[in-house]
């Protein structure tokens, strides 16, 4: 093999496996898919999955215009410097200097995102960073289900997906960025940066949006909303848990000439480390919910999505045996959680708020205790427990909850934001698309035939379906 061909082989490789792993991370949101119109009734089955469907457009067609430029300008501002653009001056410094080659990629012009023979690689980049911002904006939307309007929610998850949640990755998540520079921030699987900060999204929207209507009694007790089809919502789960090894592995950082495998911050790992851990949090975040809810089967199996999470942002770090102490911890206080916030008067369909926010801060923060002293590099914070709470309360609170809370109100004061409540009685599936979702439904009814026995007519009495 000549040179020229080993050198390509080890970009083939690179560009494979940032490939894959993003078709993989696909089946994430065929998993929401599944879940989120399992967890609806059947008069919004079909309206919960367009909804969650159109977050792939909505999200994707952002994360190209802008989106991902807003990752590569952003690691400076405010504390270290400016947004970097076609304003930016790259000899003002190195540092600048070697991030405006990311920034100048970012562009939809750009040369790099297009059929690029000279650069295999921004573009895998680009399509696992577009898979991870559809990923984030996806939790948003089961918690919404049945009662919030689609141009809403498609405004939401261009907000949370395409913007918000990659200022944090920008800042928390970018070998540039300064939570990770000036406080020694690690989330290698994004905990906070996407789970936290899209769980406290959720809250925020969901205190302007309201419950479901009938989902408390005239004394504020919550009354249960069983999902229509809590196997397909099991499933669906289980597709995810399927796309989060993917978006585990598509955290790592392996490119051309590199003689090892590294995190985002540059600090090494390796991808047996991930399948390792990811298996055993999915394990014990089962046990965990299992236990906790007394074998509830939708907290059981979404303690295994608890456990990921909880583990993420250490992941690269932790020995199995604690990742399994860590994700049993978590996914046994998730149910309680979920619960608490139901209590509150606050309508959360599938919990989002309890897995997601609450196990991504917790995954964060658990890291600045677990992980303490690891070093970071030449200059960088050594992992410390004020660094991974200041940057996860800059997640939650500044990233999450405070856009939430205000792009939602803003939506509800011109009428924006919910459906109509003779809307939201007759179901989105009629209303909004003007189709069922189960069409063929019907009732039992009985009709009488007659037959002839030895010359005589006997009635005989059969189950027919006629439609309702």
């Amino acid at each position: 093999m000549s040179p020229e061909a080993q050198e390509f082989l080890g970009t083939f490789a690179s560009e494979s496996f940032y490939y894959w792993s993003s078709v993989f991370m696909l089946l994430i949101h065929a998993g929401f898919l599944a879940y989120e119109g399992g967890a609806s009734r059947t008069k919004n089955v079909l309206a919960t999955m367009v909804k969650n469907l159109m977050t792939l457009a909505s999200v994707g067609l952002a994360f190209f215009f802008f989106g991902w430029w807003v990752y590569n300008a952003f690691p400076f501002f405010p504390i270290t410097g400016g947004i970097l653009g076609p304003w930016t001056n790259p000899e003002q410094s190195e540092t600048i200097k070697a991030a405006m080659v990311a920034v100048d990629a970012s562009y939809p012009w750009s040369p790099a995102l297009g059929p690029n023979t000279a650069d295999h690689i921004t573009g895998v980049f680009f399509f696992a960073f577009a898979l991870f911002a559809m990923t984030t904006a996806s939790i948003l939307s089961g918690a919404l289900i049945e009662r919030v309007k689609i141009g809403a929610y498609l405004i939401l998850s261009i907000i949370l997906g395409s913007f918000t949640w990659l200022i944090g990755a920008a800042w928390g998540w970018n070998a540039f960025g300064w939570m990770f520079t000036r406080l020694g921030y690690h989330d290698f699987g994004c905990a906070a940066i996407v789970h936290g900060i899209s769980g406290f999204f959720t809250l925020g929207v969901l205190l302007n949006l309201g419950p479901r209507i009938g989902k408390y009694d005239d004394k504020g007790n919550p009354r249960p909303i069983l999902p229509h089809n809590l196997p397909l919502t099991m499933v669906g789960l289980m597709l995810i848990f399927v796309g989060f090894y993917a978006f585990l592995a598509a955290c790592m950082i392996f490119l051309p000439g590199y003689t090892g495998e590294k995190t985002i911050y540059g600090t090494p790992m390796t991808l047996a480390s991930i399948g390792v851990s990811t298996t055993m949090a999915l394990a014990a975040g089962l046990v965990g919910a299992y236990l906790s809810s007394k074998g509830d089967p939708f907290f059981t199996i979404s303690g295994g999505l608890a456990g990921i999470i909880a583990v993420g942002g250490g992941m690269d770090l932790y020995h199995p045996a604690l990742v399994i102490v860590l994700a049993f911890i978590a996914s046994f206080i998730m149910p309680k959680v979920i619960i608490a916030i139901e209590k509150a008067g606050i309508d959360d369909a599938v919990g989002a708020v309890g897995v997601h926010g609450f196990c991504g801060l917790f995954g964060s923060v658990v890291v600045g205790i677990a992980a303490a002293g690891f070093p970071q590099g030449d200059g960088i914070p050594s992992i410390n427990f004020f660094g991974q709470l200041a940057g996860a309360l800059i997640c939650i609170v500044l990233l999450g909850f405070i856009p939430g809370y205000v792009s939602s109100w803003v939506l509800k004061k011109f009428n924006l934001l919910r459906v109509p409540p003779e809307e939201e009685i007759k179901g989105l599936d009629i209303a909004d698309l003007g189709v069922e979702g189960y069409p063929e439904y019907a009732t039992t009814t009985f009709v009488t035939h007659f037959s002839r026995n030895d010359g005589a007519v006997m009635p005989s009495t059969s189950t027919e379906l006629a439609p309702e």
